[in-house]
């Protein structure tokens, strides 16, 4: 006699694209994610298997082209087809009106650490599957394109 087993879906998702963390936000990230547990457990133990697969760097060594606190970013979300510019920054400088996205909310975690061409895919807050390219990255006080 044989049983049919019924598959469990699975949220869709892509080979983990490397990224890089600057070691000055490093603590102050993972104790933000930390306390964003019994908020959003799922984004928390997203953003804290990010950092535990990040090649992390001193800040002196920080590509000009990697997505970091205080970085703007331009991406492009190729399933919608729509380009947005924001600001990545802590959750206390977050402000939507300023395009300022803090790194707890799910698309400031998603680029964090991600440099310029860079493709991912991640889950929206309404759980829907996206795929992004960043398409800029600059610093406030560095040129684009300018490595350290």
């Amino acid at each position: 006699m044989q049983t049919q087993t019924t598959p469990i879906p699975r949220k869709k998702r892509s080979r983990a694209s490397k990224i890089i963390i600057n070691s000055d936000h490093l603590a102050k990230i993972e104790a933000l994610a930390e306390s964003a547990m019994k908020r959003n457990p799922a984004l928390a133990q997203q953003l804290l298997d990010d950092l535990g697969r990040a090649r992390i760097v001193k800040a002196a060594k920080m590509p000009a082209t990697t997505a970091s606190i205080g970085s703007t970013v331009t991406y492009l979300d190729e399933d919608t087809g729509q380009q947005k510019t924001i600001v990545l920054v802590f959750p206390s400088d977050a402000d939507i009106d300023q395009q300022k996205v803090s790194v707890l909310a799910p698309i400031g975690a998603a680029l964090l650490g991600h440099s310029e061409g860079a493709c991912f895919s991640w889950n929206t807050r309404d759980d829907q599957y996206r795929r992004l390219k960043v398409l800029s990255v600059s610093q406030p006080d560095k040129q684009p394109n300018e490595n350290i």
